[in-house]
């Protein structure tokens, strides 16, 4: 383990049988019994009977996977095998005894024999590409497949070249969309490595994950994982845009003063439908969302259509009236706050929760503090609910430019290079780094604490998407 780097999950020989037979012949039949009663793992037979080692070793070695999905291995041989196997052909004495099958043998090392292995190790040293038996077996006769197995040792045939992604997506679509991370043969691995014939993989998911990244159709290689992932973008994305757009379409309303009611009628929206060649509303708000369109342009063209209906109103005034009454709002605090009905009001955000523009956010009245602003979402909300009269609305000031800090978390496979390549992602956001936190655990799993100073919370997802394209990392949180 020491020598190889392995890790104790990665020794697939701590249970091992030996079965000792008279023939050759015996050896494959004896083969062909165990492959039919335990699943082989492919890339683990060796024949060493056809191709013997340098030292004369002959044997057949192929690992096995029990009913619990234990490996476990297997070495069939015969009675001359396992003496030359046992004291060797190089040994330093001329005589042994031992009892095979009920009988006392006696083992005879000849020099001539020492000879001819000589020989061949110099053969050997000659030949530049000594082709062994594993080459003619069937798991590699389909030289464009590997065969991965789940933990419980079902056998998952994939493209060469194929991920952890593929193999997810091999079990369920599902279980791609949500998956977080993966271990390959017990160890954490970045989900982009390459699956070899063999290879234990186990699938992590999460409830809270958002889904599959674009980046992964890059290291993708079978087509089923690739067409799941597409269909899921093109019905998210599609969910996405339009509340996006919806929710552009009611700021661009709420700025010019006009209801969602007065406008969106049938006979305003079908002439800009007709305009922008929109199937419906649902199409539109996409193309906002997506930003194929604006909300300005959608809205000029409706409002063209509601002034041939009311030409005695002058909508220009209008507008103007209600860009004044909004300079009369509430002015924000020095943290980017609105509280609702409160000027110059002591504001503090959270910092058990790092609330940032763009984040769902709720107020709490304190004990001569102000008010504390905390997300929604936080984990000590739950506690504050319990006296609502301390409760008081909140929100964000559109035009407000102020920066905030925040924690983001990433886990990667420890390389040489990584920080320096983390760092180099980061800096081509607008993401200013404040300090960074790292450790690396006895797995190699490098765990990074890196602060941010941003704007909004846009601007934390373009730094953790750029996290997330760096070569090893497997995930990037932002930390609660």
């Amino acid at each position: 383990m020491k020598r190889d780097n392995k890790t104790l999950d990665q020794i697939y020989d701590l249970f091992a049988l030996r079965i000792l037979v008279h023939s050759i012949k015996d050896c494959y039949a004896a083969l062909g019994i165990v492959h039919e009663m335990y699943s082989p793992m492919p890339g683990r037979f060796k024949d060493y009977i056809a191709v013997p080692k340098p030292n004369m070793y002959q044997s057949i070695h192929t690992t096995l996977l029990g009913d619990k999905g234990t490996p476990f291995e297997v070495q069939i041989r015969t009675g001359d095998m396992h003496r030359v196997a046992e004291y060797g052909i190089a040994a330093h004495w001329a005589y042994k005894e031992a009892n095979y099958f009920g009988k006392k043998t006696s083992v005879k090392v000849e020099e001539d024999k020492l000879a001819w292995l000589r020989e061949t190790l110099e053969w050997q040293k000659e030949m530049q590409d000594p082709q062994e038996f594993l080459t003619t077996l069937k798991t590699e006769l389909f030289e464009d497949e590997v065969y991965v197995f789940t933990p419980k040792g079902a056998i998952k045939v994939l493209p060469r070249g194929a991920t952890p992604i593929d193999f997810a997506y091999t079990i369920h679509a599902e279980i791609g969309h949500h998956m977080t991370g993966c271990k390959i043969n017990s160890k954490m691995m970045p989900i982009v490595t390459p699956l070899k014939s063999g290879d234990i993989v186990e699938i992590i998911t999460s409830d809270k994950s958002k889904g599959p990244s674009r980046d992964w159709l890059k290291f993708i290689k079978s087509t089923s994982a690739k067409n799941k992932i597409l269909a899921w973008f093109k019905k998210a994305q599609k969910a996405e845009n339009i509340e996006k757009g919806k929710d552009l379409i009611d700021k661009e309303l709420k700025r010019i003063g006009f209801s969602h009611t007065n406008l969106f009628k049938p006979e305003y929206i079908e002439p800009m439908l007709d305009k922008y060649k929109y199937k419906n509303t649902d199409e539109m708000y996409a193309a906002v969302g997506f930003g194929a369109n604006s909300s300005v342009k959608v809205i000029a063209r409706m409002l063209q259509e509601y002034r041939k209906e009311h030409e005695e109103e002058n909508i220009e005034a209008k507008i103007e009236e209600l860009a004044k009454a909004r300079q009369k709002r509430p002015k924000p605090s020095n943290s980017g706050i609105i509280v609702k009905g409160i000027d110059n009001c002591l504001v503090k955000l959270s910092k058990c929760c790092n609330p940032l523009p763009g984040d769902e956010i709720v107020g709490y009245i304190t004990k001569g503090r102000g008010v504390s602003v905390h997300r929604k979402d936080c984990v000590n909300i739950g506690d504050l609910l319990v006296e609502e009269n301390r409760m008081i609305d909140v929100e964000w000031y559109e035009e407000n430019e102020s920066s905030y800090q925040v924690d983001i978390e990433v886990y990667s496979n420890d390389r040489t290079g990584l920080l320096m390549d983390i760092l180099k992602e980061i800096g081509t956001t607008k993401a200013k780094i404040l300090g960074v936190n790292t450790k690396t655990t006895k797995e190699r799993i490098a765990i990074m604490e890196i602060t941010l100073e941003i704007e909004n919370l846009e601007e934390l997802n373009k730094a953790q998407r750029a996290v997330r394209k760096v070569n090893s990392v497997y995930e990037v949180k932002r930390k609660k």
